[in-house]
């Protein structure tokens, strides 16, 4: 691969995170010459989405990480006496107090692997301690006995574990079809969770027959394809800057979304769906008519709040909470405006900042479906990937499990001029992009990292039962104590291509405070109970089950300064990983600005031109930049944007 690497770019990224992977995709759209490098061996970073046994590969990676050695005196000698280099890390700790649990029966068999995937060895140990189960992702039985799976393969990473052509298989999923997908360019089969038959049965057991509503160990690594586990949780707001900027580029035909089917709340231990629309609201049997009509004269208010100062001026001081509880809204009203309208806690927003995000909620209803959020299908790790694809479609050059040794710095201009990579090659380029988890401690000694608690369960039913069984949900959990979080859990169905069949994934996040499991497990604990088989005869069970759950800590890296960067070259730009908050607003609003700092003049990631604006020289065909971008509307099940959704009629009303 060095061999064949041209010497000079104009932008090297390194990293390939949603804000990356932006930006690679501005720069390349506007005719810089782009090289996108990452270390790791699937796209997306820490934005990433696995299957299941690619998660437990990850995990592995992880533990294993531990013990890389960080010196690496070989490209020193390379280094001139007008310069310096700054040292990257091969260490990614981003990642923290990881533990995993499997409830499930743990019947594995030698013959057991994951439908179509590498094979795999299996092991089993017992007599280890809770520490080492985390470290190694071994996982606890409710017996507290451990197993492990030692995945001897590369990091497996839906929908392409091959990152020569992920880009390729990620073009090749189609709005409603099964079937793979050519273009002018490539035809490639997806490795999603389309490549197993539907009517391919979940599980067999030769020994007798399953009993009813049993799921195993064995049939979740079977159909682990099915499953789409993203590291990190979001939404996207229909209204929100990634949509816009799918739309505007015309990345939107390289994915595809579902609509969020509900919004959830949790009281007096209860979880109840909350009524969004208008309709919605009227045809609520929890509230009552005058209720009915105090909520609806308060969101009108909000959506037009600046109109009238006189409503909020006098409160700009006090919590949102606070506000509340002055307007003719009763304790019920309060807390669904507060905690899944508004979607914070009664000491996190100010009243202007309660009523902007009550608004922005309103503002998002009825563009793509009754809810204000879309969900993208196969998982949050498609969206890097999608722009990582645009970005080579307009040249841009890719390398996974390429890393970088060091920044190559002049000491006179404290300019970064090149790189060294990891076969010694020495790339020379203006502009630099790194992603925060490579910056070296040294580097970093002066950064106060905020850090997210996050947990993965697999669960066999949904938290709130309705005749159909692929809901979308989100809900909110107020914290209970001083100092604590409020926790988000959004649960998937088996129609968003992130789980198989008869389970549901569910994701938890919240600001940590502690551990993951301290933060997120007394919330676990009142929505789910533990697998057992004497449960499963018991048709009285209300609380879904859990067959297996992953704690971990991430790294906050978002709004830190460059200052508290240490010696930062001016050409050298941080960008951050993931953040807490529900949307992604945070990653194109950093990604546009480091776009503006690089590239002051152009514009932020344009349209392609227009197939019918191109005039071809010679019979060469045009590149995919120039491929028609008429893509069927949104409809009721599966969204793909085009660039003439932004006039769709809005239905909030």
């Amino acid at each position: 691969m060095a061999d064949t690497l041209p010497s000079e770019f104009d932008v090297i990224v390194i990293g390939t995170g949603l804000p990356e992977s932006i930006i690679a995709a501005a720069c390349s759209r506007s005719g810089r010459r782009v090289l996108h490098v990452d270390s790791r061996s699937y796209y997306g970073g820490n934005w990433a989405s696995f299957s299941f046994s690619g998660l437990l590969s990850w995990l592995k990676e992880h533990q294993e990480n531990s013990d890389i050695e960080n010196d690496s005196p070989v490209w020193q000698d390379q280094i001139l006496e007008n310069e310096e280099a700054i040292a990257l890390s091969r260490k990614d700790k981003t990642i923290q107090h990881v533990e995993v649990f499997c409830y499930a029966s743990q019947d594995l068999h030698e013959d057991v692997e994951e439908a179509g995937a590498l094979q795999k060895n299996h092991a089993l140990v017992t007599s280890a301690n809770s520490t080492e189960a985390a470290d190694s992702s071994f996982l606890p039985m409710e017996d507290e006995s451990l197993s492990t799976m030692n995945c001897e393969m590369l990091t497996e990473q839906t929908p392409s574990s091959d990152p020569e052509n992920a880009l390729e298989v990620n073009g090749a999923e189609v709005t409603g079809e099964k079937e793979n997908h050519c273009d002018d360019k490539t035809c490639v089969p997806s490795t999603s969770a389309e490549d197993v038959s539907e009517n391919v049965p979940i599980a067999e057991d030769t020994t007798e027959q399953p009993k009813k509503n049993r799921i195993t160990y064995s049939q979740i690594i079977k159909e682990g394809r099915r499953f789409n586990i993203d590291l990190v949780s979001k939404l996207l707001y229909s209204r929100g800057l990634l949509i816009d900027l799918l739309i505007k580029s015309n990345v939107s035909r390289y994915a595809e979304f579902k609509n969020i089917t509900r919004i959830l709340a949790f009281r007096e231990g209860r979880v109840e769906q909350v009524p969004c629309s208008r309709a919605d609201v009227f045809n609520s049997k929890q509230l009552t008519m005058v209720e009915k009509r105090m909520l609806m004269k308060f969101l009108t208010f909000c959506m037009e709040y600046e109109k009238y100062p006189d409503e909020y001026k006098g409160y700009e001081d006090i919590t949102f909470y606070e506000y509340l509880k002055t307007q003719k809204l009763t304790p019920n009203l309060q807390y669904i405006v507060l905690h899944s309208i508004a979607m914070t806690s009664e000491t996190a927003s100010s009243t202007i900042d309660g009523l902007k995000a009550t608004r922005n909620f309103l503002h998002c209803l009825g563009r793509y479906g009754n809810t204000p959020f879309l969900f993208p299908l196969y998982g949050q790790g498609e969206l890097p990937q999608c722009f990582c694809r645009m970005c080579a479609v307009f040249g841009g050059i890719y390398c996974l499990r390429h890393s970088v040794q060091c920044l190559v710095v002049d000491k006179e201009s404290r300019k970064c001029k090149a790189i060294i990579d990891q076969f010694g090659q020495r790339i020379i380029s203006e502009h630099f992009l790194v992603e925060d988890s490579y910056f070296s401690e040294n580097m970093c000694s002066r950064v106060q990292y905020r850090q997210i608690s996050r947990a993965v369960l697999i669960t066999d039913r949904s938290v709130l039962k309705t005749d159909s069984d692929q809901q979308i949900s989100i809900l909110t959990v107020p914290a209970e104590e001083p100092g604590m979080f409020a926790v988000r859990v959004i649960e998937l169905c088996s129609s968003t291509m992130t789980c198989m069949k008869g389970t549901y994934l569910v994701h938890l996040t919240c600001t940590s405070s502690k551990t993951a499991r301290e933060d997120l497990e007394p919330v676990v604990q009142k929505l789910f109970i533990p697998y057992t088989e004497m449960e499963i005869e018991n048709e009285q069970v209300e609380k879904p089950r859990i067959l297996w759950a992953l704690y971990f800590n991430m790294r906050d890296s978002s709004d830190i300064s460059r200052s508290c960067y240490k010696d930062l070259p001016s050409n050298v730009y941080v960008c951050s990983g993931p953040d807490c908050g529900l949307g992604n607003d945070n990653a194109v609003k950093q990604a546009e600005t480091l776009f503006q700092e690089i590239c002051p003049s152009e514009d932020f990631c344009p349209p392609p031109p227009n197939p019918e604006d191109i005039v071809l020289d010679g019979d060469g065909l045009q590149p995919e930049a120039s491929e028609s971008s008429a893509i069927p509307e949104a409809n009721s099940e599966t969204f793909k944007e085009s660039t003439n959704l932004g006039n769709l009629e809005e239905s909030s009303e």
